[in-house]
């Protein structure tokens, strides 16, 4: 034991504890905390009280037993008590002053005839039930509330709950205090099974939850998958509900936020930092497997996963938020947070002036990628072309494309290389400054393995080189692919019914390759024929010899 008593203090306690006082009441009346007063008692055998015992069932009393001398020369009204330890019968006192070790059991007048409670009985399998489910004594009594009726405090089901399942201690948490506006807290959760219209079966969803640190407001939404975007658009949402956005968001290090993890530089995914940036909000990514930073939200996820959607499963997701969002308002917003010991919508009335003006328009969102300049110093997006600028043939770009423009941005500084309208699929779009003063060695190199394949072929290739420039170099490499193909002199053959029709345009030189009928097979399509000939030409062999063998 940490703190020692002293003789008359101990011995205080001790007293008071065989009466049957309470640690509590023993507290309030000599000063001595709880625990220490505990194991004073369980020091000298007296049972304790289990939480939510009192008034229930009174311990039973310590046995006494007489000691008598060998002789019969003791008196009889030496009595020991039953407790731990013993004195010799010459120390013993008298039966009339020793105090005995607890009260007998008292039924109070109040007690007598009166029927158990609605949480206890009337309830009870229903209880059962959800205790089975995982739920707590909250969710429960608020299901109580909104669909039975139940009129009982919330403490007649959390005693009755105790009584089935035990009490749980709770841990300790780490306070981190900040000031209205200042921060919220997000992270993912798995939320309640909900039917998906595709498959039609039940799947399990995502649950996002938003706290703000101040006045723990949190803001829950259902998502059945999770992407950059959902993420992004997920975090607007929210800002929409609250009516402002903070000044930092703390999150963990998921891969629709971070892309890498970094204590001190963190790389953010860049659709979520344009967003963020768009609400004038800044991203501070926690350490790596270090959850407390964000405990608020943690607590937030973890309540609406224990109260509300715990064995709970719904037909659409509609009807899924339409039941968070009932809770959020009705029982979420309107509890008396256990630390502040104030009602959550309240500190949020107080905390909403601080939060920063929401944009007028909302955020516009986009896709990115990154890809590779080619050797017409044009980059591929969604089947057409955008030209970069010169020097980055051969190099990676970061792309952003939505439905008006298509970005070019330098991947190691953000700069923003090229901005160009979205254009047709195959078609090109390309400064005049940026086209190369001279043909690409490449190119030359492509043109030159065209004139010797074929006179023919050297001369469509050349034509479209001279008619497109560098943008044709896609379709030269076209007509070469034809020629491995389909052979050098049908490829000819083609490009010269291409050359007679004044038509030099892979399209036709390919389209009649694939019509004539005098075109060779490929290899490809020799290969399977050759096989099925060959099987069956091997099974009318074995046609003939059975014949012969019959005759």
């Amino acid at each position: 034991m940490g703190n020692v008593l002293s003789k008359e203090k101990q011995e205080q306690v001790i007293a008071l504890g065989r009466l049957g006082w309470s640690l509590r009441r023993i507290e309030q009346a000599t000063g001595v905390r709880r625990e220490t007063a505990g194991d004073y008692l369980r020091s000298v055998g007296i049972a304790l009280r289990s939480p939510g015992g009192w008034g229930r069932k009174a311990p039973a009393k310590a046995a006494t037993s007489v000691i008598t001398g060998s002789d019969g020369s003791k008196p009889a009204n030496e009595v020991i008590t039953g407790f731990s330890g013993s004195r010799p019968a010459d120390n013993s006192k008298p039966a009339n002053e020793v105090i005995t070790g607890f009260l007998p059991e008292v039924t109070l007048p109040e007690q007598v005839g009166k029927r158990p409670s609605g949480a206890s009985e009337a309830y009870r399998e229903m209880i059962e039930l959800e205790l089975s489910r995982g739920r707590n004594a909250m969710g429960i009594y608020q299901d109580l509330v909104d669909g039975h009726g139940f009129t009982s405090s919330y403490q007649s089901v959390q005693r009755f709950v105790r009584k089935l399942r035990g009490a749980v201690s709770p841990e300790a948490r780490v306070i981190i205090e900040t000031r209205p506006g200042e921060e919220t807290q997000v992270d993912y959760g798995t939320g309640s099974m909900v039917r998906d219209p595709d498959s039609g079966k039940y799947r399990r969803t995502r649950l996002f939850v938003l706290t703000l640190g101040c006045s723990r407001k949190c803001v829950r939404l259902l998502a059945f998958r999770s992407s950059a975007r959902v993420w992004a658009e997920l975090h607007e949402k929210a800002f929409r509900r609250l009516g402002g956005s903070p000044r930092v968001v703390v999150l963990d290090n998921l891969r629709e936020g971070v892309l890498s993890p970094d204590f001190y530089d963190p790389g953010l995914n860049p659709l979520y930092r344009d967003v963020l940036a768009h609400y004038g909000v800044t991203a501070l990514p926690c350490k790596v497997r270090d959850p407390d930073r964000k405990g608020k939200v943690e607590s937030g996820v973890g309540h609406a996963q224990k109260t509300p959607l715990k064995g709970k499963k719904f037909e659409s997701l509609e009807e899924a938020q339409a039941y968070l969002d009932h809770w959020e308002e009705h029982w979420a917003d309107k509890r008396i947070h256990g630390r502040t010991k104030r009602q959550v919508a309240a500190m949020f009335a107080e905390e909403k002036p601080f939060l920063q003006a929401l944009p007028l328009e909302p955020f516009r969102y986009y896709q990115y990628g990154e890809r590779t300049v080619h050797l017409d110093g044009c980059v591929e997006v969604e089947a057409a072309y955008y030209g970069a600028p010169p020097g980055w043939i051969g190099r990676k770009v970061n792309v952003q494309w939505d439905a008006m423009f298509v970005r070019l941005l330098d991947p190691r500084t953000g700069e923003l290389l090229r901005e160009h309208l979205s254009g047709k699929r195959g078609g090109h779009r390309i400064r005049d400054a940026d086209r190369p003063r001279r043909t690409p060695p490449q190119l030359l190199q492509l043109l030159a393995r065209a004139n010797k394949a074929g006179a023919n072929i050297g001369a469509v290739c050349d034509a479209i080189h001279a008619r497109q420039g560098e943008l044709g170099m896609r379709r030269i490499q076209g007509v070469l692919q034809l020629v491995k193909q389909y052979g050098s002199a049908a490829c000819d053959d083609a490009c010269a019914a291409a050359l007679e029709l004044r038509v030099t345009e892979y399209r036709f030189v390919r389209r009649y390759l694939e019509r004539s009928p005098q075109a060779p097979l490929s290899l490809r399509q020799v290969d399977p024929l050759i096989r099925e000939l060959n099987q069956y030409r091997d099974l009318i062999q074995q046609r003939i010899n059975f014949e012969e063998s019959q005759s």
